[in-house]
């Protein structure tokens, strides 16, 4: 196993970063941490610190998860090989996956990134629909290749948006600052975007979200929210694309996809980062006609997506969360978050929203709760105070201004009161 440099500080650490693998390469907090071991929900770093990781949704079982290294490592032994040799790994984690769709999202594909199958699931869309606009919401995060790279209005493409105007905005759902509490609202927008888009001649291809809208900050909406916008896209002939790289696994709790919590069945969706517990591996799922379609009209091949190693992994994922029930973990544990940070609330008058759907949850800032402006800059010194405290968060949404807390979903209860009394200490010399 590869161990941290001895000898090598932070500061020199940053600096052969920088020189070896250019400018700009991001790291977390102002004070980056160096980290070098992992367990369960616990990370160290090289002096030892333990941190309480409340952030890390790609080790979804757990760091080091030791019925997934043990998979990872027998298969290794084993054989690793593309899947254009017969391999009984990838069509039976493929079968356990489309079992938990159930339906006719029957098909899968296995890739090594959420992009690629974002982008694949593009594809598929104008595969099936002979067009090619695309709309996405205006605070979103869809992956790095060069088509989905523009549905992201937070790192603009040098030469501006749209391959030709093919990517359309609509504005991010805001429960706290916009009326919408049937989806009715944003199901308009996106009416005017596919209008725009057939006017123009360029045509609907697909509407591609998040089911929890989760880097937009993931407001608080009803169940069924997302129907009346189902439908708009449904009556135009497009497709409904849910990428659950965030949202998928179990992690709302009340269902093992989001999308099922919404009520809404999606021509595709896409999965990814915590499909393999920190092996590469992603994929979608889709219709059998729509895969057909694709395999008909690309040529398509991924050398190590659905290796025999990345499939165990995956499976290996999937086995943990039926047999440590960790779909009821992530709806226990999230019920008793929004209870301790509704608690705060109460205290702190800089929480203007508790947000939470099941293993996933925070709070909103604000700097008055009359005019609801964005507490920015406080969430910020928020999350780099709790990473002095031993405690790993981050924040997002459009103002940045929301904390994400995104735990694996083996989280306890125990493991939630650290945080909270962590976070209470943090507001109580912070907030004004």
């Amino acid at each position: 196993m590869l161990e941290h440099t001895p000898g090598m500080n932070d500061t020199e650490l940053i600096e052969k970063r920088r020189a070896l693998l250019g400018p700009n390469v991001s790291t977390f907090y102002q004070r980056p941490v160096h980290i070098v071991k992992g367990e369960d929900v616990w990370l160290w770093d090289a002096d030892g610190r333990r941190y309480l990781d409340c952030y890390n949704n790609v080790p979804h079982v757990g760091h080091c998860n030791p019925r997934v290294v043990e998979a990872i490592a027998s298969q290794s032994r084993q054989l690793n090989v593309h899947s254009r040799y017969l391999h009984e790994n990838l069509v039976t984690y493929a079968e356990k996956l489309t079992a938990t769709f159930g339906g006719e999202l029957s098909n899968a594909l296995l890739t090594c990134t959420g992009s690629e199958a974002n982008d694949i699931a593009l594809r598929m869309a104008e595969a099936m629909t002979g067009k090619r606009g695309v709309i996405a919401t205006d605070a979103t995060y869809h992956g790095n290749t060069s088509l989905v790279s523009q549905l992201s209005t937070s790192n603009p493409p040098a030469h501006g948006f749209g391959l030709g105007q093919y990517v359309r905005h609509v504005e991010a759902p805001d429960s706290l600052r916009i009326d919408d509490p049937q989806g009715l609202r944003f199901a308009a927008k996106v009416q005017e975007q596919i209008d725009a888009l057939e006017r123009s001649g360029i045509g609907f291809a697909a509407l591609i979200v998040c089911p929890l809208f989760l880097n937009e900050g993931f407001p608080t909406q009803a169940p069924g929210w997302l129907r009346p916008t189902e439908q708009v896209v449904r009556a135009a002939g497009g497709f409904l694309i849910c990428d659950e790289v965030q949202s998928g696994f179990a992690r709302s709790g009340s269902h093992f996809w989001a999308h099922q919590k919404q009520g809404v069945t999606p021509d595709v969706v896409t999965m990814g980062k915590p499909m393999g517990n920190g092996y590469p591996v992603a994929g979608l799922v889709t219709r059998p006609e729509v895969m057909a379609r694709f395999r008909g009209s690309y040529r398509y091949f991924n050398t190590f997506g659905g290796n025999p190693v990345a499939c165990a992994a995956a499976m290996a994922v999937l086995e943990e969360i039926d047999q440590r029930q960790l779909q009821a973990n992530a709806a226990k544990i999230g019920a008793l978050a929004a209870k301790a940070l509704t608690g705060l609330s109460a205290k702190y008058p800089v929480i203007g929203d508790v947000r939470q759907s099941g293993m996933v949850f925070g709070v909103e800032f604000v700097k008055d709760r009359t005019t609801l402006a964005p507490a920015a800059e406080l969430a910020d010194q928020v999350v780099n105070a709790l990473r002095e405290r031993g405690i790993l968060l981050s924040r997002l949404g459009r103002h940045k201004n929301t904390l994400k807390i995104r735990p694996p979903m083996t989280f306890s209860e125990k493991h939630l009161g650290l945080l909270m009394q962590a976070l209470d200490e943090v507001l109580a010399g912070l907030a004004p």
